[in-house]
C-alpha cells in the first residue's frame, strides 16, 4: 500500500507581491514564556556561580585565584573560536552557546566539587584507607559525575531548543563548549592550589608546581575535557538525526556516547596509576590519536552538510524561493563569506547581519527538507518549512545582490577551447593551426 511522503514533495511557490509574510501569534501559559524560562535560568547559573566562586576561592585564597584565574582563561578562547569555527556552516545562537559554557563552569563544576567531595570522604570513612579512597574518588567517581554534569547541558539543549539541534555538528559544538567551561573552572582550583603550593614551600620559575601544573592541564591537554564530553554529544547528534518515532534508538545513544565519555575519562585519570610513564604513554597511544580521529569526524561532517546544503536547495530555486545560483553559493564557505562583505561594504552591518541571517535559514531549510526526504522529519514539517521561507523571503531584497557577486566572484573559469591555438604573422592567436608547405 503506498503511502504519501512525510513531507510535500514539492516546495511549494513564493506568495505574489505585497503579501504579508509571518505566522500569527499563540497565546501562551505564563510559565512557559520566554522570559520566565530566561529567569529561572539566570538565578540558577548565577547562584551556582557565587556558590563555586567562594568554594574555590576558599581552597586557593585569594591570591591564588586571582593567579589561577590568569592563567585558566588563556586555552579559552582558543577553544571557543574552534568550535566556533566548525558550527559555521549552521551557526547555532550565542545564547545556547553562553548557556552550554556557564552551566559548564558554574552548575556543572559546582555539581562535581560536591559529589567528589562527598563520596572521595565517605569511601575513606568506609575503607579506613585515605590514598585507595582518591584513587577511586579520581578514577571511578569523578568520571561518572563529572561526566553527567556536563551531559545535563547537552541534553537540556536537546529537548528545549530542538530547532537548534539538528545533527552531529551542533552535539560536538555544545558538548565541547560545555567541557571548556567545566576546564575553565578546573583549571582555577588546581592551579590555585598550585601557586597556595608554591608559596609555602618557597619555590618558583619553572621548577614549580605552578609551571608544572600549567604545562599539563593547560599546553598539553587543554582538549582533554571537551574530548571526553564529545563523545556525549556525538550521541545526542545522531539521535538528533533519528525519526521521533526510534525512541529506543534516541535513547540508547547518548547514554553509549555517556558512557564511552565516562571510560575515556577514567583512564585518563587512572594513567598516573599505571607507572613512571603510564601519564605520557596514554597521552601519545589514545589521547592524542583520539584527539585527531574526532577532529577528522568534525571536519568530515562538516563538509557533508555543505554537500547536503547543494542537493537539497534547488528544489527551491525551482519553484522560486531562490535564484538558481543561491544553492552553490550556500554551499561554499568561501561565497558565503564574500556575500556578507560586499553585503557589508555596500549596505553597512544591518545588511551583512541579514545576509549571514539568510545563510542560515537556508542552511535550516536544506537541513530541514534532507530530514524530511529520509523519513526522519517530525509532524511540524510543514509548518517549520513555511516559517523558514518566510524568514528568506523577507530578507531577499538585500540578500540576492550579495549572493549574486559572490555567484560571479568564485564562479570557475571557462574551459579552454578543445583545440590548439597557434600565433600568426601579426603576433595574434589563431583557432587554426598554421599553414607549412614544407611539413609532410
Amino acid at each position: 500500500m503506498a503511502t504519501s511522503p512525510p513531507y510535500p514533495a514539492y516546495p511549494p511557490y513564493p506568495p505574489p507581491p505585497g503579501t504579508p509574510v509571518g505566522g500569527t501569534r499563540r497565546h501562551t501559559h505564563w510559565w512557559r514564556r520566554r522570559w520566565v524560562r530566561y529567569g529561572a535560568l539566570i538565578t540558577l547559573l548565577a547562584l551556582s556561580g557565587l556558590v563555586i566562586l567562594a568554594l574555590v576561592r576558599e581552597q586557593t585564597g585569594t591570591e591564588g585565584f586571582l593567579v589561577g584565574l590568569g592563567l585558566a582563561v588563556l586555552p579559552v578562547p582558543l577553544l571557543i573560536a574552534a568550535f566556533r569555527w566548525l558550527d559555521r556552516v549552521e551557526p547555532g545562537p550565542w545564547r545556547n552557546l553562553t548557556f552550554a559554557f556557564a552551566w559548564g563552569a558554574c552548575a556543572a563544576a559546582l555539581i562535581a566539587i560536591v559529589a567528589n567531595s562527598f563520596a572521595t570522604r565517605w569511601i575513606a570513612t568506609a575503607t579506613a584507607d585515605p590514598s585507595s579512597a582518591d584513587t577511586i574518588g579520581a578514577t571511578v567517581i569523578a568520571p561518572i559525575v563529572e561526566e553527567s554534569a556536563k551531559a545535563a547541558a547537552v541534553l537540556l539543549v536537546f529537548l528545549f531548543r530542538r530547532r537548534d539541534f539538528t545533527g552531529i555538528v551542533d552535539g560536538v559544538v555544545i558538548a565541547g563548549v560545555t567541557a571548556t567551561g567545566f576546564a575553565f573552572t578546573e583549571n582555577i582550583l588546581y592551579l590555585g592550589t598550585a601557586f597556595g603550593t608554591d608559596q609555602l614551600s618557597g619555590d618558583g620559575g619553572i621548577a614549580s608546581v605552578t609551571a608544572a601544573t600549567f604545562f599539563v592541564r593547560v599546553i598539553m591537554s587543554p582538549f582533554a575535557h571537551p574530548l571526553f564530553t564529545v563523545l556525549t554529544g556525538i550521541g545526542f547528534g545522531i539521535a538528533a538525526l533519528s525519526a521521533d518515532r526510534q525512541h529506543i534508538r534516541r535513547v540508547l545513544l547518548p547514554f553509549t556516547g555517556l558512557l564511552l565519555a565516562m571510560g575515556m575519562h577514567a583512564l585518563w585519570n587512572g594513567s598516573s596509576t599505571f607507572g613512571t610513564y603510564g601519564f605520557f604513554a596514554v597521552y601519545a597511544a589514545f589521547m592524542v590519536p583520539a584527539f585527531g580521529l574526532l577532529t577528522w569526524l568534525a571536519i568530515w561532517t562538516r563538509q557533508r552538510e555543505l554537500g547536503t546544503i547543494r542537493t537539497e536547495l534547488p528544489a527551491y530555486a525551482m519553484a522560486g524561493w531562490l535564484t538558481v545560483p543561491e544553492p552553490f553559493v550556500l554551499g561554499s564557505m568561501k561565497a558565503r563569506r564574500l556575500a556578507r562583505e560586499w553585503a557589508t561594504h555596500h549596505g553597512g552591518r544591518p545588511a551583512g547581519r541579514a545576509v549571514a541571517e539568510y545563510e542560515a535559514y537556508a542552511t535550516s531549510l536544506a537541513f530541514l527538507r534532507h530530514r524530511g526526504r529520509r523519513g526522519r522529519a517530525g509532524t511540524d514539517f510543514v509548518v517549520r518549512e513555511r516559517e523558514l521561507l518566510n524568514e528568506l523571503w523577507a530578507r531577499r531584497e538585500l540578500a540576492r545582490p550579495a549572493l549574486a557577486y559572490a555567484a560571479r566572484a568564485t564562479a570557475p573559469p571557462p574551459a579552454p577551447p578543445p583545440w590548439p591555438t597557434y600565433g600568426n604573422s601579426y603576433g595574434q592567436a589563431s583557432p587554426y593551426p598554421a599553414y607549412n608547405p614544407y611539413r609532410n
